[in-house]
């Protein structure tokens, strides 16, 4: 190439480089508008397509996927929590970063956590963070955690039991994957759905991870299903109760005054169990403590 021909094409690149990043802050803006109104429902992305935001990139792929990942933790953040909160933009986010750089992990795994919680905690689109997590499998085939991570949205948010056994066995074959892998594939396969699957799976992630607010999450989830364990289990108790006195128990003290019990169980959070009407136990209002919805119930997903 000729010494004009490069100048040449030096500036034609050096012309576009203003372009790109009027077209950054202009999607600066727009995501900042959405920020402060965050209740609306009519949010738009001034640039949705991956690929289209990659040719303008002039080669800065990974800087804009970090800018990118930036802005969707950043409106993740000021919405989640917030009653009737609209996550319109996440998906864009992700998508955009990810597709700008598909080894982006951090992006597939919170991002996937992100958008299947429920809300108002999360975007409560598991179907879409199962998209994005095979995504990054067929990027990143070296990730068993993003295995784990499927395998997980599959039980946990989509009860599809046979697909998370096929995602975890599937990660299983990674030959630095952890033992636990297979095990849970054998175990989902065998019993999905039972509280002991379920345990077995919040445990691995609690101890599996450094992370604070996924540890925390994680125990949250292990004391809602020692709740509901226990509310099975006094459940039973109560109909034995009515069985044996004509009618159901008024309170765990009446249980233990029966010897049935040995002592006036609480839940994790020290508060004691009580009982309705009919016979059904429950936390008490102010327990803090929260139980996970019926694995074995159709899941519900937003639109």
């Amino acid at each position: 190439m000729s010494h004009l021909s490069q100048t040449r094409a030096l500036w034609a690149a050096l012309a576009g480089v203003p372009l790109l990043f009027a077209a950054i802050a202009a999607l600066q803006m727009k995501i900042d508008a959405g920020t402060r109104a965050y209740m609306e429902e009519n949010e738009e992305l001034l640039l949705r397509s991956g690929s289209a935001v990659r040719k303008m990139s002039l080669g800065y792929d990974s800087l804009l996927a970090d800018l990118y990942w930036t802005r969707a933790v950043q409106y993740y953040g000021s919405r989640a929590g917030f009653a009737n909160a609209k996550f319109g933009l996440l998906w864009p986010l992700l998508d955009i970063a990810t597709t700008l750089d598909p080894k982006l992990i951090v992006a597939y795994r919170f991002g996937a956590i992100f958008l299947s919680e429920p809300s108002p905690a999360g975007a409560g689109r598991p179907d879409l963070a199962v998209e994005l997590v095979k995504r990054g499998i067929a990027e990143n085939p070296d990730d068993w955690n993003l295995n784990g991570d499927l395998g997980f949205l599959y039980y946990w948010w989509m009860r599809d039991y046979p697909n998370s056994a096929a995602a975890y066995l599937q990660g299983s074959k990674n030959p630095k994957a952890p033992s636990w892998l297979k095990i849970m594939a054998a175990r989902v396969a065998e019993k999905g759905g039972s509280l002991d699957t379920s345990r077995m799976i919040w445990s691995e992630i609690y101890q599996s991870t450094q992370d604070k607010k996924i540890r925390d999450r994680a125990m949250e989830m292990l004391r809602g299903l020692k709740a509901r364990e226990d509310e099975t289990e006094l459940d039973e108790l109560a109909q034995a109760y009515k069985i044996r006195f004509g009618h159901f128990p008024d309170s765990t003290k009446a249980m233990l005054d029966a010897g049935m019990l040995r002592a006036i169980p609480v839940d994790p959070a020290g508060y004691p169990y009580v009982f309705g009407p009919d016979g059904k136990s429950s936390l008490v209002p102010i327990s803090p403590v929260v139980i996970p919805p019926d694995l074995k119930a159709p899941p519900e997903v937003s639109k």
